[in-house]
């Protein structure tokens, strides 16, 4: 799903994403060197929810945590596993997303962790048929995710 995105400059060589809301974008893990685009582009913060032990070192969090600072993004990891999203994790992306600003750029392998991580963060703040909607509009079918969102939401 492309998205035009206030801030992005023509002639960008961004890594595929996928948009869920006007300030939230996810994507497959990008490259070290993408990340001076993603701040041209207009992007903040960066959310990393891939686990270390998934990739080679020179592109784990603290490889582009450091990167991401340097090129003036905020930065945050939030491992999230392919285990059941748990009510920390969750409470962990929503803290980054309040204390960081935004634009977020949120990777994990392929961004369908990050996307579902999102929605969660979203339950109680959005209404569950805008954030269910934002997935489908992304490819992500998950008609179970919907009673989660609102279990979730009940809670807040």
């Amino acid at each position: 799903m492309a998205k035009t995105f206030k801030g992005i400059a023509q002639g960008l060589d961004l890594p595929p994403m996928v948009w869920l809301s006007d300030d939230f974008a996810a994507a497959p893990q990008p490259g070290i060197e993408s990340l001076a685009e993603l701040a041209e582009a207009g992007f903040r913060s960066i959310l990393c929810n891939r686990p270390d032990e998934e990739v080679a070192p020179s592109e784990n969090s603290a490889a582009m945590a450091a990167a991401a600072e340097a090129v003036g993004l905020g930065f945050a990891a939030i491992p999230v596993s392919h285990a059941p999203i748990t009510p920390a994790m969750i409470a962990v992306q929503a803290r980054a997303m309040d204390d960081l600003p935004g634009p977020y750029f949120a990777y994990c392998r392929a961004g369908f962790r990050s996307s579902v991580i999102w929605a969660l963060t979203q339950a109680g703040r959005r209404p569950t048929s805008e954030i269910v909607g934002a997935l489908e509009r992304a490819g992500f079918a998950l008609p179970g995710l919907r009673v989660q969102i609102e279990a979730l939401a009940a809670g807040r």
